[in-house]
């Protein structure tokens, strides 16, 4: 069972190789610390903020709806506790 923070994470590193851009970019795109970005990266993280989700996804160049779009959060055994 994966939590949201791990499937936010397998998300993020997903667009970035397609995209073909690093977390070090994406850091200096979206002005992130790294220490906020290695919190949110790491996949024992209990927690996301949406907030900085959102930020993550602008850097991306993806819509909300895009990112989102995965199967990976259809997922019904989706643990959001």
């Amino acid at each position: 069972m994966n939590t949201v923070a791990e499937v936010v994470v397998k998300r993020i590193k997903e667009i970035l190789n397609e995209k073909g851009m690093s977390i070090y970019r994406l850091e200096k795109i979206t002005a992130m610390s790294h220490n906020t970005m290695q919190t949110l990266m790491r996949a024992d993280n209990n927690s996301v903020n949406l907030k900085t989700v959102l930020l993550v996804i602008r850097g991306l160049g993806v819509t909300t709806a895009e990112f989102f779009n995965s199967p990976m959060f259809d997922d019904e055994d989706l643990d959001i506790d």
